[in-house]
């Protein structure tokens, strides 16, 4: 099976390393240089750089005859765009997009995606199986609250990068509750330092999540 996976961050890279191992046909694109270098030095020539957005370099990867193609990068619409190509373009039979935003889950559904992940709905349905409503505060009431648990990989270019949380300014009504860092979850402390690569999950305000998205991602 050949699968192409856009996108070399911790999603993808592990993605790739695991289907890799499995004997499949691997193929990872990655249109940041430094992430990519990284992702090289591990994984050899199944990692090439380019934009998953471009259909010259979807052509080159030899997307028409994948049999599964997966957009895995930080950016929904960049996800959405990418199997939409493969679907219309290349006629690729299966196409997986992560969604980083799980509000936008139906329109990719309504738009032809095949299937989608959302790290954060599974940490959320996750919790909200585990839980008893005598233990804790109902999942319900985060509804209530308009708070959100979000999920965010910080990019190189983010200003977080080798800054300890204690730093890190972020809204008032925002907490980081767990980082994700090379497949393992580890509590942060007030000396925790973000690394690029390092998922965070967090809660936070509704109408706060652009923000702190902005601040982790490094789209500020």
């Amino acid at each position: 099976m050949y699968i192409v996976i856009i996108g070399g961050g911790n999603v993808g890279y592990y993605l790739a390393k695991a289907l890799n191992s499995s004997a499949h046909e691997v193929l990872l694109m990655e249109k940041d240089r430094q992430i990519h270098k990284t992702v090289a030095d591990e994984l050899g020539e199944i990692a090439v750089q380019g934009d998953g957005c471009e259909v010259r370099l979807l052509e080159e990867a030899g997307v028409s005859r994948a049999d599964v193609v997966v957009a895995a990068t930080g950016d929904d619409a960049d996800n959405l765009v990418i199997c939409q190509m493969a679907k219309r373009m290349f006629s690729v039979p299966r196409t997986i997009a992560r969604v980083n935003n799980p509000t936008n889950e139906a329109l990719f559904h309504r738009l032809g995606i095949d299937a989608t992940v959302s790290s954060t709905k599974i940490i959320y349905n996750l919790i909200e199986q585990e839980i008893q409503s005598d233990e804790v505060i109902p999942l319900a009431a985060l509804r209530r609250g308009h708070l959100e648990i979000v999920d965010i990989e910080i990019s190189e270019r983010s200003s977080v990068l080798d800054r300890a949380i204690a730093d890190v300014t972020m809204p008032a009504e925002a907490l980081v509750v767990c980082i994700i860092r090379q497949d393992h979850a580890m509590l942060p402390r007030e000396d925790t330092r973000f690394e690029a690569g390092d998922t965070i999950i967090a809660l936070v305000r509704a109408e706060l999540e652009p923000e702190l998205r902005a601040i982790f991602a490094g789209d500020i």
